[in-house]
């Protein structure tokens, strides 16, 4: 097997979205090689992935906790403006498809980033499944 920093370096090419190709090409490692190491690691793969889309999320969109803020801000002002108006008009449906759609949008702001592990490092007493997922 090739040493743990060439392994390291695949795990964290694959999860950053790179082919199979491309790899063998960058570590000289031949690919039916990198798509062994892909079954092996499937979980360090899986968790790395896992970060690297939360960090490419928190940079474009900013943090989960500021999208929320906003979102929950402009939620509290369409609602503030539907308490001032008459449920006779049109802005006003117009009005609660808002603020039903800023709660959908808060509601998926809210969900949790899943890791896994490996069976073998579950400790015995935590097992319960053959994945377990955990939630920060």
């Amino acid at each position: 097997m090739k040493d743990q920093e060439t392994v390291r370096r695949f795990i964290e090419l694959r999860a950053q979205g790179w082919s199979c190709v491309r790899i063998a090409n960058e570590l000289g490692v031949a690919k039916s090689t990198l798509v062994e190491w892909s079954r092996k690691f499937r979980f360090e793969l899986n968790n790395q992935r896992a970060l690297e889309l939360d960090e490419l999320r928190s940079r474009v969109l900013g943090t989960s906790q500021s999208r929320i803020e906003g979102l929950a801000e402009k939620l509290s002002r369409v609602e503030e403006e539907l308490r001032k108006r008459d449920l006779a008009t049109v802005p006003t449906s117009r009005l609660y498809y808002l603020a039903e759609a800023l709660r959908r949008q808060i509601q998926r702001e809210t969900d949790a980033v899943s890791f896994v592990t490996p069976v073998k490092d579950i400790p015995q007493d935590e097992y319960v499944e053959q994945v377990q997922e955990w939630h920060p």
